[in-house]
């Protein structure tokens, strides 16, 4: 018997019932109730850690029983929300240093929303305080931090499931067994990827005093320290390469993953990558505007392109991939699939699947993605059994950490100006020294990079 239940009314009644008992089995669902809710942690409070947290507490028996945050107004809504949310009622204990949270508490499940550069050292902290971890993708924002994850996981025997959902997502589960698997596509032999959404934030705004309810030392972290200009909250951190790596790293690790997910691809043979700021040239923001990078693989090419301007190539599909095989054509997306046959064959298309009847909260909650709620339920759904079969999840760290050091591979091509192949046994750029020194960023003292604990 597992050490939590799976809720049948809760799982039976969503559109994704079918997927929820092919994927677990229905003897999953006829596990008893727990004598106790499993105890969670969450560790940033903002848009998406939140909105995670919310569609594991529609799914499964949980007490919150902490939350962490280094912006206090953020963190005190945040509990008076999870009170609001949970059977219990109760509002969790409130940090602002995540280390005294996983000291003081004895979590089963530790949820990380922080920003990219905090990613690694928190996943890795909450393995060792003895946490299964749902981490958000991208996992890290150098190649050795993920490195070092990965083996922290298998070091601990911890589960960590990695916030790409795509796998989850129902209209694109049904794509792979309906139309990759069952090869309507023939031989696939080219994949675009792209993202066109004007997402790069780009402004000027001037120094001013950090407000007193921010600790800006604590969320800056192991990243450099950059002048106060702001709340960096939601879209504004993510402009800069000093906190992640680009509309590549944040959006092109979904699509690659997906695609890998979908093919059964490993790491790419060789990555190559050029682009930069080519329009948007007015604001502080240093993250490329227009890029284009190629993954390689044995006959297959992955090519990725941005731009932060302009139209989108496909205006039904402005962040998507499509699998290009010698019988048919794949586009796909968070919103719909659509199969476009060679010759013979009926086109097919469906659509996300919502479950605003079922889950009526979802309508009232601020910012939350409506289309991607189904999914991280799913995903979540996953998460937990695989702690309960102590087995690998759909998005396990291993698969995260491949997707997400390809996007930082590409990255550390356009940087240098030239492709880049990496030996994930060495743990080098092959016959490049410079690039090689690039699979690790500096941290700011006193906080230590994970590197030197990989075994």
């Amino acid at each position: 018997m597992t050490q939590f239940s799976i809720n049948r009314r809760h799982f039976l009644k969503g559109a994704t019932a079918s997927l929820v008992l092919s994927a677990l089995g229905a003897s999953a669902l006829d596990v008893l109730h727990p004598p106790k809710p499993l105890r969670v942690g969450l560790i940033g409070t903002g848009w998406y850690g939140k909105s995670d947290l919310f569609r594991l507490i529609q799914v499964a028996p949980v007490n919150v029983v902490a939350l962490c945050d280094a912006d206090n107004q953020l963190l005190t809504e945040a509990g008076a929300m999870v009170a609001q949310r949970q059977k219990s009622g109760a509002v969790p204990k409130l940090y602002r240093d995540y280390r005294k949270l996983l000291a003081e508490n004895e979590l089963d499940i530790v949820l990380i929303g922080t920003p990219d550069h905090w990613h690694a050292l928190q996943c890795i902290d909450a393995l060792k305080a003895g946490a299964n971890v749902y981490v958000q993708k991208p996992i890290s924002v150098d190649v050795l931090e993920g490195e070092a994850m990965v083996a922290a996981a298998r070091k601990y025997g911890k589960v960590v499931q990695v916030g790409t959902q795509r796998k989850s997502t129902p209209h694109l589960i049904e794509a792979k067994k309906n139309i990759v698997d069952a090869g309507l596509l023939g031989k696939i032999s080219h994949v675009e990827m792209c993202c066109y959404y004007h997402m790069r934030a780009n402004g000027n705004p001037p120094l001013q005093a950090v407000p007193d309810y921010f600790d800006y030392e604590m969320w800056t972290g192991p990243a450099p320290l950059r002048p106060f200009d702001g709340m960096p909250h939601t879209r504004w951190w993510r402009t800069f390469n000093e906190y992640g790596n680009g509309i590549i790293g944040d959006m092109c690790v979904h699509m690659l993953d997906t695609v890998r997910w979908m093919l059964q691809l490993g790491w790419p043979k060789r990555i190559s990558s050029t682009g930069g700021i080519y329009v948007q040239k007015e604001g502080k923001s240093n993250i490329s505007d227009t890029q284009t990078a190629i993954f390689e693989y044995d006959g297959l090419n992955c090519v990725w392109q941005h731009r932060t301007w302009g139209t989108p190539a496909d205006p039904k599909y402005p962040w998507a991939f499509t699998l290009y095989g010698e019988k048919g054509t794949l586009k796909a997306s968070t919103m719909s699939y659509d199969f476009i046959p060679q010759g013979k064959g009926e086109p097919v298309h469906k659509d996300v699947v919502y479950e605003k009847e079922k889950y009526p909260e979802d309508v009232t909650e601020k910012g939350i993605e409506l289309n991607a709620a189904p999914a991280t339920r799913l995903h979540m759904i996953n998460f937990l059994e695989a702690i309960a079969s102590k087995g690998r999840p759909v998005a396990d760290i291993e698969e995260g950490h491949i997707s997400t050091a390809s996007c930082i591979l590409a990255n550390i091509s356009m940087q240098t100006g030239r492709p880049v192949v990496y030996d994930p046994k060495q743990r080098i750029i092959v016959n490049d020294r410079e690039a090689t020194g690039l699979l690790q960023r500096p941290y700011r003292q006193p906080w230590e990079h994970p590197a030197a604990g990989i075994k």
